[in-house]
C-alpha cells in the first residue's frame, strides 16, 4: 500500500504513473483519498482541543466544589457530559473517515519506477538481455507433453483422475528430476546467503493482505471456507509475513530467505493450446528467494537477485533471456518487475520461469515492516523477491531442448550429482 504523504506530496507523480499501469480511476481515487485525510486531520484537530477542554473543565470541577460553587461546579459536570458525547461522536466520526481512506487506499496499486518503460501488454516489455544458446533440431522435436508420455516420467489422465486438470502426477526419473531441480535451487540460494525457510502452505487473510494478494488476487487463489485459510500461491507469502509488524534493526539488513513449496493457483478461465501440458498447472513446485532490506539498497539487490536466477538458468545450460516489465504487465504490488523466459524448443516460443520484483515500502507499509536506524527512528523497509525456480516450465524446457534423434533426453551436466542418471531413456 502506498504512503499516505508520498501521495499527497507527488500526487501529480503517482497518479501520471499509476494512470500508465492502466488504472483509469486513479485520478479519481486520488482525489477522494486526498479529500478524506484533509477531512480526518480537521475531525482530529477538533477531537484534540474538545478532548483538552474536556480535562480542564473536568478539573476544575472539584476545586469549584472545595471553594463551595455547588451551582458552577454542576455547570461544569454538565459541560463535561456534553463535551465526552461529542466526544464519542467525533471519535466515530475519525473512525469512518479512516476505514473509507483506507478501503480507497488499497485499491491503488503500486507506482511504477521511473525507469519501467510505459506499456499496455506483454510486447510493450523490454528485452534486456538474451544469451546465444538457442537450440536447433536436425529432426521434428515432440512437445514436452508428447516426451513425457513416451518415456512415462508424467501422467496427465492420472493427475485428471486423482484431482482434475492442471495437477500432472510425476513419476519415477520424472519424480527424480522434479527433486533433483529443487534440491539444486535450494543448494544454490544456500551459497548465495539466503537462509531457508519451511513455511506453512495455509495463510490467513492478515498474510494475504500484508504481501498483497488480497484483495486483488482473491478470486485467483483456493480458499478453505471452514477454516478461512488460503492456500499459498508463492512462498513469498508466508516468507515475507514473517516480518510481519516487526521492527528490525538497521544492523540485520539485509534479511535473505529462500523456501521450497508447492504452489496452489486457481488460473480460472485458462485453457488452450498455449497452456498444454506444463506450461500452466493450477499445483506446481517453486523455490523462491526474499530479500528485506535498506530502501537505498533495494534496486542494488533486484539486480544481484536477477544476476542469481540468471546464473541459475546458465548452469542449466538453458536459452533465455531477460525482460523489464512494461507498466502495464507488472503485478500489482510492484515497483519494478524484471521476468526471465526460457526458450522452448518444440513449442518454438519463450517461456516465463521467474519474476524479480522490488516492491519499494508497498508490502512493508501493509506488513507494518520497519528498521529502526542509529537515532532510534523507525522507518519502513524496502522488499523484494523471485522465482529461482519455478519448477514446470524449466522442466518443460529442458526436457524439450535436450531430446535427442534416438528419442532420449539429456540430463544437464550440473544436474546429473542430484538424479545420479545422465539421461531419460
Amino acid at each position: 500500500m502506498l504512503e499516505i504523504q508520498r501521495v499527497r506530496n507527488n500526487t501529480a507523480k503517482v497518479t501520471e504513473r499509476i494512470l500508465a499501469r492502466g488504472l483509469s480511476q486513479a485520478n479519481e481515487i486520488i482525489t477522494e483519498i486526498i479529500r478524506l485525510d484533509d477531512k480526518r486531520k480537521e475531525v482530529l484537530t477538533e477531537l484534540e482541543a474538545l478532548r483538552a477542554e474536556n480535562n480542564r473543565v473536568a478539573k476544575t470541577v472539584g476545586t469549584l466544589i472545595a471553594q463551595g460553587k455547588k451551582e458552577e461546579a454542576e455547570a461544569a459536570k454538565t459541560q463535561t457530559s456534553e463535551q465526552k458525547a461529542k466526544i464519542k461522536e467525533l471519535e466515530e466520526a475519525l473512525e469512518t473517515i479512516q476505514n473509507d481512506a483506507y478501503s480507497q487506499m488499497v485499491l491503488l496499486p503500486n507506482a511504477p519506477h521511473d525507469s519501467v518503460p510505459e506499456g499496455k501488454t506483454p510486447e510493450d516489455n523490454s528485452i534486456v538481455y538474451e544469451n546465444d544458446k538457442k537450440v536447433s533440431f536436425d529432426f521434428t522435436p515432440l512437445p514436452h507433453w508428447e516426451l513425457a508420455v513416451k518415456h512415462d516420467i508424467i501422467d496427465w489422465e492420472l493427475g485428471v483422475k486423482i484431482t482434475g486438470a492442471g495437477f500432472p502426477v510425476y513419476k519415477g526419473k520424472g519424480a527424480i528430476l522434479q527433486r533433483a531441480l529443487i534440491q539444486f535451487f535450494l543448494n544454490e540460494a544456500g551459497k548465495a546467503g539466503y537462509m531457508e525457510i519451511q513455511p506453512p502452505i495455509f495463510i490467513n487473510k492478515q498474510s494475504g493482505f500484508g504481501t498483497g494478494q488480497l484483495p486483488d488476487k482473491d478470486g485467483q487463489m483456493y480458499y478453505i471456507n471452514e477454516d478461512d485459510f488460503y492456500l499459498i500461491p508463492t512462498a513469498e507469502v508466508p516468507i515475507t509475513n514473517i516480518y510481519r509488524e516487526v521492527i528490525i534493526e538497521k544492523s540485520a539488513l539485509p534479511i535473505k530467505n529462500c523456501g521450497y513449496t508447492p504452489c496452489f493457483r486457481r488460473e480460472a478461465g485458462s485453457y488452450g493450446s498455449h497452456v498444454r501440458g506444463l506450461n500452466r498447472l493450477h499445483q506446481f513446485d517453486k523455490v523462491e528467494v526474499v530479500q528485506i532490506t535498506l530502501p537505498e539498497k533495494s534496486y542494488e539487490v533486484l539486480e544481484e537477485m536477477c544476476a542469481h536466477v540468471m546464473g541459475l538458468l546458465e548452469q542449466l545450460e538453458l536459452p533465455f533471456r531477460k525482460l523489464l516489465l512494461c507498466t502495464g504487465d507488472m503485478g500489482f504490488t510492484s515497483a519494478k518487475t524484471y521476468d526471465m523466459e526460457v526458450w522452448s524448443g518444440a513449442q518454438g516460443k519463450w517461456l516465463e520461469v521467474s519474476s524479480v520484483s522490488n516492491f519499494e515500502t508497498f508490502q512493508a507499509n501493509r506488513l507494518k515492516c520497519r528498521f529502526r536506524d542509529e537515532d532510534k527512528k523507525t522507518q519502513l523497509v524496502h522488499t523484494l523477491n523471485g522465482s529461482a525456480l519455478a519448477l514446470p516450465r524449466i522442466v518443460a524446457a529442458l526436457i524439450e531442448n535436450n531430446q535427442q534423434a534416438d528419442g532420449s533426453i539429456l540430463i544437464p551436466k550440473v544436474l546429473q550429482a542430484y538424479t545420479g542418471f545422465d539421461k531419460i531413456g
